[in-house]
């Protein structure tokens, strides 16, 4: 027996992309991530942000309480950075805001992947106010690869 098949209309299939952008939502916020602290290295890791242009790669990092003279970025590999620096206090979860929890933190160690080929020999670094700016300038000739 032959059924006629019903179009859908724009609200119903806007709907259904809704519905599955919610669930997708859902699930991101439930999935566990990983704590932003080491307790057994006593290390805090950094808000980091990476910002990419024709040129060059900005990552920028928050280091608030560094001791400048203890900051130091090294390029691990050729796409990824370690920055790392000690704080002039010791700082507790009850800094944090967090009162279950018992610990103190002595320095930032965060490590950050650069995602387009980069020349970490020419990189440069400019710390002010807490915060922490490392230039890289791009390689000639490389693309961007979205997959």
């Amino acid at each position: 027996m032959y059924e006629e098949r019903r179009k859908r209309s724009a609200f119903e299939i806007m709907r259904e992309y809704m519905e599955l952008l919610d669930a997708w939502a859902d699930e991101l916020l439930e999935s566990p991530g990983r704590p932003s602290w080491d307790i057994q290295s006593c290390c805090l890791e950094p808000l980091c942000d990476i910002s990419i242009t024709a040129d060059e790669v900005v990552v920028t990092a928050d280091l608030p309480y560094a001791q400048p003279e203890t900051i130091e970025v090294e390029a691990v590999g050729h796409d990824l950075i370690e920055i790392s620096a000690k704080i002039k206090r010791k700082v507790g979860f009850g800094d944090l805001g967090i009162t279950h929890r018992e610990g103190e933190f002595s320095s930032f160690r965060s490590r950050a992947r650069i995602p387009v080929p980069v020349e970490t020999d020419r990189m440069k670094i400019r710390f002010k106010r807490g915060i922490l700016e490392v230039h890289l300038p791009r390689k000639k000739g490389h693309r961007i690869r979205i997959e």
